[in-house]
């Protein structure tokens, strides 16, 4: 559905929250076709990740281990997405 969303099953170390929360959200922005909440859509748009992301971990817990990692590297490991992240926090600052 979403080329976006990486597989989070079989990482190491394992998915962070941090990763699981992006994957969530980048699922209820697809499905919702909300890319930025408004005042009106904030509380029902956040509610929906959160309960992605806290049923997306029960899963990982659930699930067997892989025999082999995913092909993909989240977006959070990877430098340059971690090196515009952080150029947006210093911005904001």
């Amino acid at each position: 559905m979403c080329r976006n969303i990486t597989e989070l099953r079989g990482l190491e170390p394992a998915a962070t929250d941090d990763e699981v929360e992006a994957a969530a959200r980048q699922y209820v922005r697809k499905v919702s076709g909300i890319t930025h909440p408004t005042d009106r859509t904030r509380e029902a748009f956040e509610r929906a990740v959160a309960e992605i992301a806290h049923s997306t971990e029960h899963l990982l817990a659930a699930l067997p281990e892989r025999r082999q990692p995913p092909s993909t590297v989240p977006p959070l490991r990877r430098p340059e997405v971690r090196a515009r992240l952080a150029a947006r926090a210093a911005a904001v600052s």
